[in-house]
């Protein structure tokens, strides 16, 4: 899956009900601009002395451009899976290849007036260096739970992912995790 080119506005997405389950098809850019509940992974992506990869979106990117993230990921094509997709993203966006596979975590439905979709929630260990692409990632850094902790009320982060974020520690404490 990592040689697969990234999702474009033009690639068919799988469109869910507020149960996940597929009730149809449509293009990336349809789905967006109709507010149509798709599919998205996103992956919290750890170097060896587990630290997290955070990066700032490009300018070009059709939603929250030039945000902070602390999760890689993005849509799930049509007939893919969370994992195939989960693996593929972190891999694209990283710029590395032969990761393991990304541990799912668990599921939630982001919804906003604007936006819709089911996000399914991982982690992985990247043992290697990463090369990110440049058209999905302006500036990036590993940085420890408390230096991230630190820049959540001082950067500008994309909601979906800031979301997913706060989902992620109140998961860890329920599991008794971190």
């Amino acid at each position: 899956m990592g040689d697969r080119l990234p999702l474009s506005a033009d690639e068919l997405l799988d469109i869910v009900d507020e149960r996940d389950r597929v009730v149809g098809q449509a293009r990336r850019s349809v789905a967006y601009a109709e507010r149509l509940r798709h599919r998205c992974a996103f992956v919290l992506a750890r170097d060896a002395a587990g630290r997290t990869f955070v990066h700032r979106r490009t300018a070009g990117k059709l939603v929250f451009p030039s945000r902070y993230d602390m999760f890689v990921g993005g849509v799930v094509g049509a007939g893919e899976s969370y994992d195939e997709a989960a693996l593929r993203e972190a891999e694209e966006e990283l710029g590395v290849t032969g990761l393991p596979a990304p541990v799912p975590l668990f599921k939630f439905l982001y919804e906003t007036p604007r936006h819709a979709w089911w996000s399914a929630v991982y982690e992985v260990r990247c043992p290697v260096e990463v090369a990110p692409q440049v058209e999905e990632v302006a500036w990036y850094a590993f940085l420890t739970e408390e230096e991230l902790h630190r820049r959540l009320t001082e950067w500008d982060w994309v909601p979906d992912g800031l979301d997913a974020y706060r989902r992620l520690l109140a998961w860890r404490q329920a599991e008794g995790s971190g």
